[in-house]
Parts: structure tokens; sequence; C-alpha cells
């Protein structure tokens, strides 16, 4: 892999960062109008495990793709193989978070 093809796939991954970070800050004020603090950090948790969890790439050894883009592409082109390792990796990704918020919320009825 070349030096400019890597500083693309930096480029990229740095404007989704960005990107990702500005759209749960907004996401974080528009939802701070519902009732409940479990359901406001459930839904950012969730959204957090979608556009968050990455997958290694098939054809590019050591290349990482938001899982969401890589299994839908793979999906609409019929590869169940490269989709179903996306699909895995999102599922383990709410794993995770559903943990976190779990921890979170032990963490907020102590604080109370």
């Amino acid at each position: 892999m070349d030096a400019e093809l890597q500083n693309v796939y930096w480029l990229f991954w740095g404007a989704y960062g960005v990107g990702l970070v500005l759209f749960l800050w907004m996401m974080q004020r528009l939802l701070r109008f519902l009732p409940f603090y479990g359901l406001r950090t459930l839904l950012l948790a969730a959204l957090a495990a979608i556009l968050v969890a990455p997958v290694e790439s098939i054809d590019i050894a050591g290349w990482w793709i938001p899982a969401w883009l890589y299994g839908g592409y793979e999906l609409i082109l019929g590869d169940s193989v490269a989709a179903s390792a996306a699909l895995l990796n999102l599922a383990l990704a709410g794993m995770v978070l559903l943990l976190v918020w779990i921890l979170d919320l032990v963490r907020y009825r102590m604080k109370r």
C-alpha cells in the first residue's frame, strides 16, 4: 500500500471521527427532552454501537471500515460471508455498549 493511499485512509477516519462526534453531540442535545435518563442513554449507546463498530476489509488486509457501511454494501452485492462478519462486529459492539449502559445506570442510581 503506497503512502498516498494510506494518507487518504487516515484522512477518511479522521473526518469520520469528527463527524461522528458532532453527530452524537447533536443527538445528545436533541434527546435531552426525553423524560427518562435510561432511555436517552440507551438510544445514544445504540447509535454509538451502530456507527462506531469497525470491520476489517476482506479485499485489503489492515483496512478497517465502518461495519454498517461495509455490511450494507456487501448485502447489496450479495456477499453473505462478508456481510455476516460486519453484522457480527455490530452485534459484539452492541453487547459491549449494552454492558456499559447497564454500568452507567448503576452509577446513575448510586449517585442519586
